[in-house]
């Protein structure tokens, strides 16, 4: 939330107000035509509030490299960065994690970052996932907080599923987009919706990023405010939402979502995070 109204990591949600909130927030972020359903999970059973001095090994995996060392492409998005798993791109300081993305070459590329997944580790169905962040600002800069399907060796992408709870332009600070890549509407023709958070700046202060998601709907939140909904009638294709998933929290530099940066882009840039959490019903 805005740092003058900013929730204690520690405190528990209440959730009488919880409820009246996210209920509220229908008229004031919503479509008129949008149908929205307002769910509360309250059993936590995954946190990671970076209390530790060093990453997790039980709890996150990295990723490294450019993703496709054959075609070089980046992650599938033409991205500039490496990952890496250096303390220069990923650190744990007074109980926040920073993804620091910098303009160095390294392995061949010009930029560095670094990515983290729960793969193997944390997977579920259904929901409510949240993390708690502070966006960096400039072209170029894509932070990415999602989800993957865990069959995605079987079945391959889009097939397994991919819910981007949090997806940002480093070039437009006060827009956020979620949305949903499946069989038949992934990349440029995924499904979702954009936030524009009023007179404010994502990377000013923390925000809570979150997903309420149950059989047949995914709901979209930035903070208390409910501002989209995704059904099966949504989607001109197969709902894959039905499986289990794992998380990915990420800090890319240039793509095709994106551009690369520019000469007003300044490094480093730092993608922080107070805390993970996932709650079930």
């Amino acid at each position: 939330m805005h740092e003058s109204i900013l929730i204690n990591k520690y405190a528990k949600y209440s959730l009488v107000l919880l409820t009246i909130i996210a209920v509220s927030s229908l008229f004031y972020s919503c479509d008129a035509d949008d149908t929205q359903t307002v769910t509360n999970f309250t059993n936590l059973v995954f946190q990671d509030e970076f209390d530790s001095g060093t990453l997790n090994a039980g709890i996150w995996n990295y990723d490294l490299g450019i993703g496709n060392a054959v075609s070089g492409d980046g992650w599938g998005n033409n991205e500039l960065q490496y990952y890496t798993d250096r303390p220069e791109n990923i650190r744990i300081e007074n109980g926040v994690l920073q993804i620091i993305a910098r303009q160095e070459s390294y392995m061949g590329s010009g930029y560095t970052s670094a990515r983290i997944n729960t793969r193997g580790k944390f997977e579920q169905a259904y929901g409510r996932f949240e993390a708690r962040m502070k966006m960096p600002w400039g072209q170029g800069m894509w932070p990415a907080f999602w989800l993957l399907g865990n069959d995605i060796d079987d079945v391959g992408w889009p097939q397994c599923g991919e819910i981007d709870i949090m997806e940002y332009i480093g070039q437009q600070p006060t827009k956020l987009l979620g949305s949903v890549h499946g069989p038949g509407y992934a990349g440029g023709n995924s499904v979702g919706k954009a936030y524009y958070l009023p007179s404010d700046r994502l990377d000013n202060g923390f925000h809570i990023f979150g997903v309420e998601w149950g059989p047949n709907y995914i709901n979209y939140y930035v903070d208390d405010v409910l501002y989209n909904q995704i059904t099966p009638e949504d989607v001109p294709g197969e709902w894959v939402y039905d499986h289990g998933f794992y998380i990915i929290m990420n800090l890319a530099v240039g793509g095709n979502f994106v551009g690369p940066p520019n000469a007003e882009t300044v490094f480093p840039q730092t993608l922080e995070i107070d805390y993970v959490r996932v709650y079930q019903e």
